[in-house]
């Protein structure tokens, strides 16, 4: 019986509330506002958060795998020292059940040439094991290059910046210089001499990613091009990229991977790879952290202002409850409902706005960003339940609680003091 009589009770407050004479009806207005704002930015905060951190990890990923193995050497250039494909270790990793795939892997400082330009770059050689699911995503002209075990290919895979720079087009033949570390034969020790070599490439197509690191450098090529172009045997390998079921366990697993393989070979995790990185994504959570504490602060002040203005505006109706036998907690219970019903409000316009905003963005990616510095060519954005959910049941809980201040005032208003003004 008391819910249905202080909940009608809060009903006619709320109707009369917004007639012009009512100094509470802009305030809650403004309280609804903010309430909205909040939620709309909230829920793109932990959006845009998400789908940076996602899709930045899965272009790091893409390139270089979760775990990438290598011969240990103080050589901080791209030149490799070779490891066997027929490593013990090896088969001590395809018995990991939380590895999904194993690929071989070589690089290589090169210049490449065409008639009016030069370029640095880093040839990554790549068999037929190679996984391409990634590359394929962003492959802009010609086609994913075929390599077998049987066959050296001169097709290459070239990056769009790259194929601006050099004026490349699908088919082209480029030339391309090494230096290459050989053994002197007709030394008594062993020693090493170094020699310039010449390969001529054709592009057989053009990808972009948007991830500066790798396009501005990376040139994928036939893994048999490096083989012979650094003097090792067909079963060598600069290295080996492994690709995990769970991203969550990269940093365990490159611990028993390291115990793996041994002396002298190392294995790093992409976050090792790249540190820099994976510390900017790491801010990405304290800024997020910030700008939800910051619009969940302001909700609750706009609402705490809110309820306050409404106990005061209705201090005579209180009194009156009061002067028939309402005790406080009836009372409370009535600018409570008041105050839910108005941070409900708030809530679901905000959370349409928000949700609306995300999802234009996702289909249409008007929200432009510039690769070279963020990686990404627009604002990726990711909604998950479970993220929405928490940040409403957290606004709700903030702002309840904080409520509960305001209304404690009721309690020192007496029928007295109030209705001998009326």
């Amino acid at each position: 019986m008391s819910f249905n009589l202080y909940t009608y009770i809060a009903q006619k407050l709320w109707q009369t509330k917004l007639q012009k004479k009512s100094i509470a009806a802009p305030v809650v207005k403004i309280a609804e506002g903010s309430i909205v704002l909040g939620m709309a930015v909230m829920i793109l905060t932990v959006s845009i958060v998400t789908g940076f951190k996602n899709e930045i990890k899965s272009k790091a990923i893409g390139f270089s795998g979760d775990v990438v193995i290598s011969a240990y050497t103080n050589n901080n250039s791209f030149e490799q020292e070779p490891l066997s494909m027929q490593a013990p270790f090896l088969k001590d990793l395809q018995g990991n059940k939380e590895i999904k795939h194993i690929q071989s892997f070589a690089t290589k400082n090169a210049i490449i040439e065409t008639k009016d330009e030069n370029q640095g770059i880093i040839i990554k050689g790549v068999d037929n094991n190679y996984d391409w699911t990634f590359i394929k995503q962003y492959l802009l002209e010609g086609v994913i290059p075929v390599y077998t075990d049987s066959i050296t290919s001169d097709q290459i895979l070239i990056s769009k910046p790259m194929a601006q720079k050099l004026n490349a087009h699908v088919g082209d033949k480029l030339l391309t210089y090494f230096i290459s570390k050989k053994q002197l034969e007709d030394s008594t020790i062993q020693s090493y001499g170094y020699e310039k070599r010449v390969r001529k490439f054709v592009v057989s197509g053009i990808y972009q990613t948007g991830f500066a690191d790798v396009d501005d450098n990376i040139v994928f090529a036939h893994l048999k091009q490096v083989q012979r172009l650094n003097y090792w045997g067909s079963d060598q390998t600069g290295g080996f990229e492994i690709e995990l079921h769970d991203y969550n366990n990269m940093d365990e697993q490159t611990e028993i991977i390291n115990e793996t393989v041994g002396q002298n070979v190392e294995a790093k995790s992409v976050k090792q790879i790249y540190p820099t990185l994976f510390s900017w994504l790491s801010l990405l959570d304290s800024n997020a952290f910030i700008i939800i504490t910051l619009m969940i602060v302001v909700a609750v002040i706009n609402m705490i202002s809110a309820l306050l203005i409404l106990i005061l505006e209705r201090s005579n109706t209180i009194g009156l409850l009061k002067s028939i036998g309402a005790g406080n907690g009836l009372v409370q219970k009535v600018f409570l409902y008041q105050s839910f019903r108005m941070l409900l409000r708030g809530l679901i316009i905000g959370n349409v706005v928000g949700i609306l905003i995300c999802l234009l963005q996702q289909q249409f990616k008007f929200i432009k960003l510039p690769p070279e510095s963020y990686y990404v060519s627009y604002v990726p954005v990711e909604l998950h339940l479970n993220q929405i959910l928490m940040v409403n049941l957290l606004t709700i809980g903030s702002c309840l609680i904080m409520m509960l201040l305001p209304v404690l005032i009721i309690s020192k208003i007496t029928p007295v003091k109030t209705l001998r003004f009326k």
